[in-house]
């Protein structure tokens, strides 16, 4: 983590690791795709809206996900002042929040049918907006900031608040009666489903992650390039030129 911090050895693993990723995920995704449409079952409750969690459940983790990467983005800002820290910060939260947003839109989606309502304001339900919500407000510190600088400092301040929000959505359905059933994937018992679902779930898992992480990597580096236009030591690197 120490050496990527520095920009120039940055953007050397940077420019191929994003097409490498883009592509992983989009094989990734095709092979979901077929495990989760045309090799796996209709659920003998909910029929063909099953199928739903295979791009409703990865944008969940996701969500959560990006917003640990935020806030580890930020201590490591904060503490240890590490150059690309904020960068990664910025470019993360667009992407968290666009798999929250999806999250919330392909669950409405599933609810409708399922609960006979597009929204009820379910624990795990309110969380998730809220999370959103937070997102919202570490990109809207670093547009509203013109000092780049006091606006990495105060999204990262916030990303750290907001990190007590992602237990809540997790463990909502477990602290409170809620519409959402029970975790069906857990580290410590089987899973409560077929392994062909399964299988499909966790490839289309695999195939968010290297569209997120590909799309991260491209927005640092877009950040880096826009910062540093004209500089030698750029065009010697990735090949712009200022």
């Amino acid at each position: 983590m120490h050496a990527l911090a520095n920009p120039a050895r940055f953007l050397r693993i940077a420019r191929p690791a994003t097409g490498w990723l883009l592509a992983i995920g989009l094989a990734l995704t095709g092979a979901g795709m077929i495990g989760g449409l045309a090799l796996s079952s209709p659920d003998y409750l909910q029929g063909e809206t099953v199928r739903i969690m295979y791009v409703h459940v990865p944008a969940a983790w996701l969500g959560m996900a990006g917003w640990a990467g935020l806030a580890a983005a930020a201590v490591s800002q904060l503490v240890w002042r590490h150059a690309l820290a904020a960068v990664a910060g910025r470019a993360i939260a667009p992407c968290g929040a666009t798999f929250t947003a999806i999250c919330l839109a392909t669950g409405s989606i599933w609810g409708r049918p399922t609960w006979g309502t597009w929204w009820e304001w379910d624990p795990r339900l309110t969380s998730e907006l809220v999370l959103l919500f937070i997102y919202f407000g570490v990109m809207g510190l670093h547009a509203a900031i013109e000092d780049r600088r006091a606006a990495a400092r105060a999204a990262g301040f916030l990303a750290l608040i907001g990190m007590v929000n992602v237990p809540i959505v997790h463990f909502a359905v477990n602290w409170w009666n809620t519409l959402h059933q029970g975790a069906t994937i857990s580290l410590t018992a089987a899973p409560k489903m077929a392994a062909v679902m399964l299988v499909g779930m966790l490839t289309m898992t695999l195939a968010a992650w290297a569209y997120c992480i590909a799309v991260a990597l491209a927005r640092v580096r877009a950040i880096i390039i826009e910062r540093e236009q004209g500089s030698a030591w750029l065009a010697a690197v990735d090949g712009v030129r200022g």
